[in-house]
């Protein structure tokens, strides 16, 4: 048999000391004593919520070093914004993840990753604005100067941000609002909404050039591409694949594959109805690439009273879904209004 703990038993007489003590204090003024010696502690479940208590939304914006965010449905980060510090020239959206948990975009070309270096899963720029490249590796940048705005919510949160497109040489070509709205439909789809306001930096008029690339652009996870993953693309007038959807006008585009070894996930790249040049065409690619070119029937001419206003949805979903689903979601999408932008912070 173990021996008692003469330091317990110690300990113990102590408090039976003291509480007999108090006591006798409290009888010698006429006091009833409490009854120290069987007293509870309230506990955590006896307490009542104070009355001011509320409920955290569902969708929350956790903004994060280097002016970049978070963006989380019940505390479950599902999305991320970088804002395109530490040598990264634009800013993007990285990770996309999918019902599943696994990111349905990935940073670069799976075969190419040096020449296509700028594949920043999802990111707005222009191969040719004023004459400047701002959609590779080699030309101009775009700098986040600040986020000036977020909005949490049940349904639907938002963060706006304001940047600036620069020129090689440092000078500021555009200046630019843009807005990521987060929408949460169901556990198993929900819709990323890119909204961006560019107008000319100096009030001289800046051109767009005619290309295939720009606005927006998309790199889809390795696994999803038709060409390593078995996937397939769908526009909303019925191509299929690369050769039915490359550079042909749409309202929307889906990409969709495997993401893990039992699912099957995408994005649909949707054009809003008031978009310059609606309904776009879309540069799409076997290897796991979609982009939406805004400006491929001719160029576009900015200006400081006439600036380009640009909206994409991004469906994230489960499975392929079908034709008549799509246009249904693009539908919904497309009853979305454009809402003026908060002003610069001092």
């Amino acid at each position: 048999m173990h021996s008692a703990n003469p330091n317990l038993a110690f300990g113990s007489f102590r408090v039976l000391r003291l509480a007999l003590g108090l006591s006798c204090a409290f009888a010698w003024f006429g006091v009833s004593a409490p009854n120290l010696l069987h007293a509870q502690a309230t506990t955590p479940s006896q307490l009542s919520p104070a009355p001011s208590r509320r409920s955290p939304p569902h969708i929350q914006i956790i903004p994060e070093p280097r002016l970049s965010a978070s963006f989380q449905v019940d505390g479950k980060t599902i999305l991320g914004f970088d804002s395109g510090t530490q040598g990264m020239r634009r800013p993007f959206l990285y990770p996309v993840l999918g019902p599943s948990g696994q990111s349905l975009t990935r940073m670069g070309h799976p075969h190419d990753p040096v020449s296509h270096s700028h594949h920043n899963s999802v990111w707005i720029s222009h191969n040719n604005i004023g004459g400047i490249d701002f959609w590779s590796d080699k030309g101009g940048t775009i700098e986040t100067l600040q986020i000036s705005k977020i909005e949490d919510g049940d349904t639907q949160a938002w963060v706006e941000l304001k940047a600036v497109w620069k020129a090689p040489n440092g000078v500021v070509i555009l200046k630019e609002d843009r807005r990521i709205t987060l929408h949460a439909f169901s556990e198993d789809r929900w819709r990323i909404d890119m909204e961006t306001e560019l107008s000319s930096a100096d009030g001289q008029p800046v051109i767009a050039g005619t290309t295939a690339f720009g606005f927006l652009g998309v790199r889809v996870a390795k696994t999803i591409g038709v060409k390593d993953g078995g996937g397939t693309i769908l526009n909303s007038e019925g191509g299929r694949n690369e050769a039915g959807c490359f550079r042909k006008p749409a309202r929307w585009v889906d990409y969709s594959g495997p993401i893990t070894r039992a699912q099957d996930e995408g994005i649909t790249l949707m054009d809003h109805p008031q978009n310059h040049n609606h309904p776009t065409e879309f540069h799409v690619r076997d290897d796991g690439w979609m982009g939406a070119a805004n400006t491929f029937r001719g160029p576009y001419r900015i200006e400081d009273n006439h600036s380009l206003r640009l909206k994409y949805g991004l469906l994230v979903h489960r499975d392929h879904l079908s034709v008549e689903i799509l246009d249904s979601a693009w539908a919904e999408f497309s009853k979305t209004d454009f809402i003026p932008f908060a002003p610069a912070k001092k």
